[in-house]
C-alpha cells in the first residue's frame, strides 16, 4: 500500500486530520472575515460567538458536508488499516482474544461516530435542531468510546510488548485526549444547559481543534508499518507448539521430574522454525 515509497497507510490519518483542520479554519475565517463576526439566523439570542454548526448551516454547507464525509472516511480507513496491519504482521500482532475484541469495538464505535458526524452536517441546526443535536451526541459519544477501547487495547499491547515504546507513547497520547476531551465536553454540556452560549461556543471550537490531534495520533500507530514491507521483517504470530516442546525435552528431564515446559518460550520455537529475522524494535 505504497506508491514509490511515499504514500502509505499512515497517510490516512494525515489526510483526515488535515481535511478536518482545514474545514475548521475555513469555517472560522468565513465567520470572522467574510461575515465580519456577524450574527446568523440560526444563532441564539444569547450568543455572540458562532458555533461551527451555525456557520456550516449557511452557504458553506456543501463544503461542511464534504469535509465531514472525508474526515470520517479516512479516519475509518486508519482504524481498518491498523487492524489489517496487525493481522498481517506489519505491526505487532494482537496476542489475546481480548485485544482483538477491543480493536473490533473501537472500529464499531468509530463507525457510529462516522454516522453521527455525516448526519449532523446534513441535518443543519435551526431547520432540524433536534436531529442535529442528536447526531452531535452520537458523533461525540461514538468517537469517545472508540478512543476508550483503542486506548485499552494499546495498554494491553504495551504490557505484552514492553520493548516497543511506541505503544506506550500512543497509549498516553490517546489517554490524554480522552481525559481532556471528556472534561471539555462536560463543561460544554453545563454551559449549554445554563444558556451560556458564548462559553459553550468557545468550548466547542476547542474540542474540535483538539480532535485534530487525536486523528493525527494514528500516524504514530501506522508509520512503523513502513519498516515491515519486506516479508522477512514482519512480526510472526506466537503459537504453542507441542511437538517442538516434546522434542526439546530429553530423558534426563523426565527422569529428574523436571518439566521442560517451564522453560519453554513459544517465541523461541517460532524463531527456531523460521528463517525470519527477529521483530524490530521500532
Amino acid at each position: 500500500m505504497a506508491v514509490k515509497g511515499v504514500f502509505s497507510y499512515w497517510w490516512f490519518p494525515v489526510i483526515s486530520g488535515l481535511v478536518w483542520l482545514g474545514m475548521l479554519l475555513g469555517l472560522l475565517l468565513e465567520w470572522l472575515v467574510n461575515d465580519h463576526g456577524g450574527r446568523y439566523p440560526t444563532m441564539s439570542i444569547h450568543a455572540d460567538i458562532a458555533f461551527m454548526s451555525n456557520i456550516g448551516a449557511e452557504r458553506l454547507q456543501p463544503l461542511f458536508i464534504v469535509c465531514c464525509v472525508m474526515t470520517s472516511i479516512f479516519l475509518d480507513l486508519a482504524f481498518l488499516s491498523e487492524r489489517w496491519l496487525r493481522h498481517q504482521g506489519r505491526l505487532v500482532p494482537n496476542s489475546t482474544l481480548m485485544e482483538k475484541v477491543l480493536s473490533g469495538l473501537s472500529m464499531v464505535f468509530a463507525l457510529v461516530g462516522t454516522v453521527g458526524l455525516i448526519c449532523l452536517s446534513i441535518f443543519r441546526t435551526g431547520e432540524y435542531k433536534f436531529l442535529h443535536n442528536l447526531f452531535l451526541a452520537i458523533f461525540i459519544g461514538g468517537y469517545l468510546f472508540s478512543a476508550v477501547f483503542i486506548c485499552w487495547e494499546y495498554q494491553r499491547l504495551g504490557i505484552t510488548y514492553r520493548e516497543h515504546t511506541i505503544l506506550r507513547r500512543s497509549f498516553w497520547a490517546k489517554l490524554t485526549f480522552i481525559i481532556v476531551e471528556l472534561c471539555l465536553i462536560i463543561a460544554f454540556g453545563v454551559c449549554s444547559r445554563m444558556k451560556r452560549r458564548n462559553a459553550a461556543a468557545v468550548l466547542e471550537w476547542i474540542i474540535s481543534f483538539i480532535f485534530t490531534f487525536y486523528v493525527l495520533s494514528f500516524v504514530i500507530d501506522l508509520y512503523p508499518a513502513v519498516r515491515t514491507k519486506d516479508p522477512s521483517a514482519r512480526f510472526q504470530k506466537s503459537y504453542f507448539v507441542p511437538s517442538a516442546m516434546a522434542a526439546s525435552s530429553g530423558p534426563g528431564d523426565v527422569s529428574s521430574g523436571h518439566d521442560s515446559r517451564s522453560n519453554f518460550n513459544p517465541r523461541d520455537v517460532e524463531m527456531a522454525h523460521s528463517n525470519a529475522v527477529p521483530p524490530r524494535n521500532f
